[in-house]
């Protein structure tokens, strides 16, 4: 018996020194979306396979964070569990019939601060999810509401690879923020050496905050304002109306979510799953698009000083710009505007591809008055423009002559 005491002892020591495991700061996307998303206060539901870490991750956020997690496995909870067991009083006619919450909801408003993570979220029949929207949206357990320093997320499985997996309502899918989790092989192979990534919330920049919010509420706005069937577009297949879909709770959410991105300076690759995880692939991808039109330069600013002009590297928003600025010319037709948008073509053609200063050349110098002399520069950009001309009439005979060909 001492014996069998003592190899016990030794196999404690061994699975302590298994367990003993260390964090360093290391690039990753999947990891900052989440510590924003929580940080913005926003529930998130991870989507994996089983047995990628998406448990494991949660546990190392909450110590990372210092925040006590609370590990409920919805599928196997009553729905009562989540909107309150009744409990009767002395006189139920006068008091009513109070919910009483479940202990987990108790130990967490006794902490005043925790990590909620529902697991197993896709294994919870219909009438469990009904229960738990009150508690993701409101954070109310029963009669008890969950303190203001309570994060709440989920994982599930898809729904083939889930233990009698349900797919989720859709009331329940839009009130989160969907990540797809996937695992990288570089971390899981340090991390099985016993180093993994660590997770820590954003830095936000107090001098950006407001900046922040005007441009996110600009940006949303804007797009809305453009594209109003975006605002609610429920999807058509059940197993899409179980993800991400926009609604105008989900667009708050995506306004939240680039408000942070924007105070934390965050990258353009996770604000991407974030903006998607909320609104859908289609409505994201419209969003980022039109946040980098945002982010373009004031064409008044750039016909100001020409010489000093900082134009975009990628070529889409570059021809925007030039469009931009050759629009700005046409609203307000002036000689000295007009010579300065001439500077800024040749200064694109200087520093980018010549075929995109083709056709707002041919715009602007449509817009010439009879009394404008022609500027210098213009004998710069002729020779772009006859080349581009020329391969495009070249393109246009070897197509023909492939046609005739066949």
């Amino acid at each position: 018996m001492a014996a069998s005491s003592a190899q016990l002892g030794v196999a404690a020591d061994l699975l302590a020194l298994l367990g003993d495991t260390a964090t360093e700061p290391r690039p990753d996307p999947q990891l900052e979306a989440l510590t924003l998303a929580v940080a913005a206060d926003l529930p998130v539901l991870l989507w994996g396979e089983p047995g990628i870490g998406k448990t494991a991750v949660l546990t190392q956020l909450a110590e990372a964070l210092e925040l006590p997690l609370t590990t409920v496995i919805a599928s196997v909870h009553e729905p009562s569990d989540f909107s309150g067991l009744p409990v009767l009083g002395d006189d139920p006619a006068v008091q009513g019939v109070p919910m009483a919450p479940p202990d987990w909801a108790v130990r967490l408003v006794r902490a005043g601060r925790g990590l909620l993570f529902l697991d197993e979220l896709s294994t919870a029949p219909p009438a469990v999810q009904a229960a738990l929207l009150r508690l993701v949206l409101e954070r109310r357990v029963g009669a008890l509401r969950l303190p203001a320093g309570v994060r709440i997320v989920a994982a599930a499985n898809p729904r083939s690879s889930a233990a009698d997996g349900w797919e989720l309502s859709p009331p329940l899918a839009n009130r989160f923020v969907h990540l797809q989790w996937t695992y990288d092989h570089d971390v899981v192979v340090r991390g099985l050496g016993g180093m993994w990534p660590r997770a820590a919330l954003p830095r936000l920049d107090p001098a950006r905050l407001s900046e922040a919010v005007t441009f996110a509420r600009r940006a949303v706005c804007g797009l809305l304002t453009a594209r109003p069937t975006l605002v609610h577009r429920l999807p058509n297949s059940e197993a899409r109306r179980g993800g991400a879909w926009p609604s105008p709770r989900s667009w708050d959410m995506t306004l939240r979510l680039v408000a942070f991105a924007t105070a934390a300076g965050t990258s353009r690759e996770v604000l991407s799953m974030l903006v998607r995880g909320a609104v859908g692939d289609g409505p994201g991808l419209e969003l980022l698009a039109s946040l980098d039109r945002l982010d373009l330069p004031d064409p008044e600013t750039l016909l100001a000083d020409p010489a000093g002009a900082e134009l975009p590297e990628r070529g889409d928003l570059r021809q925007a710009v030039l469009d931009g600025v050759v629009e700005a010319v046409w609203k307000q037709p002036d000689r000295s505007r007009w010579d300065a948008a001439w500077q800024l073509l040749v200064r694109a053609l200087d520093t980018g591809a010549p075929d995109l200063v083709v056709v707002p050349a041919n715009t602007l110098a449509a817009l010439r008055r009879p009394d404008w002399d022609v500027p210098a520069s213009i004998e710069r950009l002729a020779g772009a423009v006859s080349l581009t001309r020329q391969a495009d009439k070249a393109a246009t005979r070897v197509a023909a002559g492939a046609g005739s060909g066949r």
